[in-house]
């Protein structure tokens, strides 16, 4: 049996944040979720749509792994990445580490994992891995999925191993903090805007503010759009309020970083956004709701609701993201 010493297993609400808290808190480095989310540059939109696609998927952030990279680069962290087609290989750098006392971070497919409470494919999960046994891999998964958890090494391998959308090829990675630690509070205006200048310059249309302008035309279709609106919607809306959102698609969490960033810097750029993420987040929360009531009633008037207030969502944080790029 292997265990990482003093690890501090607190699940959060979203599967990267999660990881990236446990592996900085034992690098002696304890920022909260937001703050994670905030200075990874997290927050984005993406409304993608296909013929192979049973049904729309909204996202509200950026890829899976980016924010990692991005929090680490931001911080001057060492972010060391492992990847193999090798099983043998794969459990040889999870293990190496567990062995020398440091924890891991997997990307891996939740399907896989005895204890998650949901069996659907997802393969851009991440959890941190702190210690094994004969039997078992002991985990740091979100608060919602039970936080301190294990599962089988068999289940574990099959995770890491599944292939399909975001998934990885058995990644893994280790964050190492240098002595001379950059100050998180003198990254939060270089974060903020890059994450700006991104969502207010988009390279398509699915994509920041002109993709939540897109899905505001989409939605009110979305009845004809699926085979089974009374499974698909209600799903929909699920995903964007409950399911590693951190409600309000991604931005309860960055409403709440930039109220932190609020108390640490004075500034009425940030301020005018901080506003406009609040205004924003209470009402992603309804467009949710309408969302899935138009799923169990088969009403349009629902879904025609919402995609009004989605065209309100783009104007009100396109203003905030234009008033951050300020700063």
């Amino acid at each position: 049996m292997a265990m990482v010493k003093d690890i501090d297993v607190r699940g959060m609400q979203h599967c990267e944040t999660t990881t990236l808290g446990v592996l900085l808190r034992h690098e002696g480095l304890d920022l909260s979720e937001p703050m994670l989310f905030g200075l990874g540059s997290g927050l984005s939109f993406i409304y993608w749509d296909s013929k192979g696609m049973g049904f729309p998927f909204l996202g509200g952030r950026i890829k899976p792994f980016e924010l990692t990279r991005n929090l680490t680069a931001v911080l001057g962290l060492r972010l060391l990445v492992e990847e193999t087609t090798s099983p043998r290989k794969a459990w040889q750098n999870v293990a190496a580490p567990i062995d020398a006392g440091r924890p891991v971070g997997l990307q891996l497919d939740s399907y896989h994992l005895d204890y998650f409470s949901t069996k659907v494919h997802f393969g851009g999960h991440v959890v941190a891995m702190y210690g094994y046994d004969e039997q078992d891999a002991y985990l740091v998964d979100t608060h919602p999925q039970g936080g301190a958890v294990s599962t089988s090494l068999a289940g574990l391998a099959r995770a890491r191993a599944e292939r399909g959308p975001m998934t990885a090829r058995h990644r893994s990675f280790t964050i190492t903090a240098p002595s001379n630690l950059t100050s998180p509070q003198d990254r939060i205006i270089p974060a903020i805007k890059t994450c700006a200048h991104t969502f207010l310059n988009p390279p398509i249309a699915n994509l920041g503010h002109r993709g939540i302008e897109k899905t505001a035309k989409q939605v009110p279709k979305w009845l004809q759009r699926s085979d089974n609106p009374g499974e698909d919607l209600p799903r929909a809306a699920v995903l964007m309020e409950m399911a590693g959102t951190g409600g309000a698609l991604f931005r309860n969490l960055y409403r709440d970083f930039l109220a932190e960033c609020a108390q640490l810097i004075d500034s009425s750029h940030l301020r005018i956004g901080h506003s406009l993420y609040a205004e924003a987040a209470a009402l992603w929360t309804q467009v949710a709701a309408l969302i899935a009531t138009a799923g169990e009633s088969g009403d349009a008037k629902n879904l025609m609701q919402a995609g009004s207030v989605l065209s309100e969502l783009a104007r009100i944080e396109r203003d905030a993201m234009h008033a951050l790029s300020m700063l």
